[in-house]
C-alpha cells in the first residue's frame, strides 16, 4: 500500500487529514506511504525575528515538494535559556509557561505553508536530548540541580540526571501545561485551530523518549501513557505517536516497546536507526562495514515489523543517517556511502509495502537544504546557518543538502515508487 500521486497542491480548505485504519496511513480513501524528512529547525526559520528566514522557508519547502518530500518531522521548539553549549536557539519557552511570540509566529507562519503545498508535518513536543532542552530542562525548572551537558559533564552524569524525569511529577505538570498550550493554539495566519488543521498529521510525544534506566522503567510506561490520553483529550482529529527509536530507546527491551505502542491512544509505531552512534561503523572507514551496517538495519527493522503486525498497527523509521565519505562534513565531499545506505533502506519499505506489510514510511536524518557551511569552525554558533545537524553535532555530519543530486536522485526515485502504487 502506498500513496496516492497528487496532480497539484490542495488549498489548506480541502487538503485531507492522515488518517490510520486496518493497519495503514490514509489520506482521504487513498493510502498513504511515504518518503519524508527531518526539517526540525522549520518553526524557527518562519519567524521574523532571530533565526528567522522565511525567503529561504519558501525555497526549502518548494523544492522538498519538488522532490516528492511531502512529510517533515519537526521540532515544535526548544526550551530553556539561551547562551548553553549544544543547544538550539533561539529558544521557544524561555521559563515555565513563558513562551518566543516569533516563534509562535514561525510556527504558525511554517504550518499555513506547508499546507498550501500539500504537505504534512509530525510535530514533536519534548525531547529526551539536551540539544533542545527536554527532559533535562524541565528537571532544571523544577528544582532538580543544574542539567549537566554530555559533552562537557559525560555522559553517565547526564543520563543519571534524566533517569529521574520518569517519575517526576512535577516535571510532568510543566510539559503537560505545555502540551495543552501548543495543541490548543490557532494559527494566527489560517484562523485555525491546529486542532483542525489537515496540515499537523501527528504530534508526537516527544524525540527518542527514554526511560534511562531499568528503575524508571513503570514511571515512564505511566507518563507516556497519560500524555498520550492527554493529546487525544485536546485533539481528537490527529494521529498521536511516541518519537520512540525502537528497543535502543527502551534499556533494549522489546516488550516494553511493545508495551507502549499497545497502548490504543497510539496510532502508529515508529523507530530510528543510527549506523554510526550505534557503533556499526567506524569514521575511520565508514564504507569498511557498509554490508554490516546494512544488514544490521534489515535485522532491526524486521524484529519492530513484528511487533506492528501484533498490534496491527503502521511503522515509520522516522530518523536514520549515514554520514557522508571519509567521515567529511562539506559539502563538495562525496556520498557513495550514504546513497548505497539509502537505497537499502528505502528498499525495505518498497518491498514491504509489496507484501502489503506495515512499513509505512521514513524520514531520513536530515534535511541541510540551502544552508551554507562556515569555513572557520564545525560547531554550530550563532548566526550559523541552520542545517540538519543539531548544535551538539558537526555540522554537515548527516546532512543532505540540495547540492547532494546523487543522494536527491535516490529520494526522489523511492518517494515516486510509493506513489504510484
Amino acid at each position: 500500500m502506498a500513496a496516492a500521486a497528487v496532480a497539484c497542491a490542495p488549498t489548506a480548505e480541502q487538503q485531507p487529514f492522515v488518517t490510520m485504519r486496518d493497519g495503514r496511513f490514509f489520506i482521504g480513501e487513498e493510502p498513504y506511504a511515504y518518503v519524508g524528512t527531518n526539517f526540525w529547525y522549520g518553526a524557527i526559520l518562519g519567524s521574523k525575528g532571530e533565526g528567522g528566514n522565511r525567503e529561504r522557508l519558501l525555497h526549502e519547502l518548494d523544492f522538498l515538494k519538488e522532490a516528492g518530500i511531502d512529510n517533515l518531522r519537526i521540532l515544535v521548539g526548544a526550551d530553556g535559556e539561551a547562551g548553553v553549549p549544544s543547544k538550539v536557539e533561539p529558544t521557544l519557552q524561555t521559563a515555565p509557561g513563558v513562551y518566543n511570540e516569533e516563534l509562535l509566529d514561525g510556527l504558525d507562519f511554517l504550518l499555513a505553508e506547508m499546507g498550501k503545498r500539500g504537505m504534512y508535518a509530525i510535530l514533536y513536543l519534548n525531547n529526551s536530548w539536551e540539544w533542545s532542552g527536554g527532559y533535562s530542562q524541565y528537571l532544571e525548572w523544577v528544582g532538580c540541580g543544574k542539567a549537566p551537558i554530555p559533552a562537557i559533564d559525560g555522559w553517565e552524569t547526564f543520563r543519571d540526571y534524566v533517569a529521574r524525569y520518569a517519575d517526576n511529577e512535577e516535571a510532568h505538570r510543566l510539559f503537560a501545561d505545555h502540551v495543552r498550550f501548543i495543541v490548543s493554539r490557532t494559527n494566527a495566519y489560517t484562523g485555525r485551530k491546529y486542532i483542525d488543521d489537515p496540515a499537523i498529521m501527528s504530534w508526537q510525544i516527544g524525540n527518542e523518549p527514554r526511560a534511562f534506566s531499568e528503575a524508571a522503567k513503570p514511571g515512564y510506561t505511566k507518563w507516556m501513557r497519560e500524555v498520550a490520553a492527554l493529546i487525544r483529550s485536546l485533539d481528537p482529529n490527529h494521529l498521536i505517536s511516541t518519537g520512540s527509536e525502537g528497543k535502543y530507546g527502551c534499556e533494549v527491551d522489546l516488550a516494553l516497546y511493545e508495551t507502549v505502542h499497545a497502548d490504543p491512544n497510539i496510532d502508529y509505531l515508529t523507530i530510528h536507526i543510527w549506523p554510526y552512534n550505534w557503533g556499526w561503523i567506524q569514521k575511520e572507514d565508514v564504507g569498511a562495514n557498509l554490508d554490516t551496517a546494512i544488514a544490521n538495519t534489515r535485522a532491526y527493522i524486521d524484529e519492530h515489523l513484528a511487533v506492528a503486525e501484533r498490534l496491527g498497527k503502521p511503522i515509520v523509521l522516522e530518523e536514520f543517517g549515514f554520514p557522508r565519505d571519509g567521515f567529511r562534513f562539506d559539502k563538495a565531499s562525496t556520498t557513495q556511502c550514504r546513497d548505497r545506505y539509502y537505497e537499502a533502506v528505502f528498499s525495505c519499505i518498497h518491498e514491504n509495502m509489496l507484501r502489503g506489510g506495515a512499513f509505512s514510511g521514513c524520514n531520513f536524518w536530515a534535511w541541510g537544504g540551502l544552508a551554507e557551511l562556515s569555513d572557520d569552525h564545525i560547531y554550530w554558533q550563532r548566526g550559523d546557518d541552520y542545517t540538519g545537524d543539531p548544535a551538539q553535532e558537526q555540522q554537515g555530519l548527516n546532512s543532505v543538502f540540495a547540492t547532494d543530486s546523487t543522494t536527491l536522485a535516490v529520494v526522489a526515485r523511492y518517494a515516486a515508487l510509493l506513489r504510484e502504487h
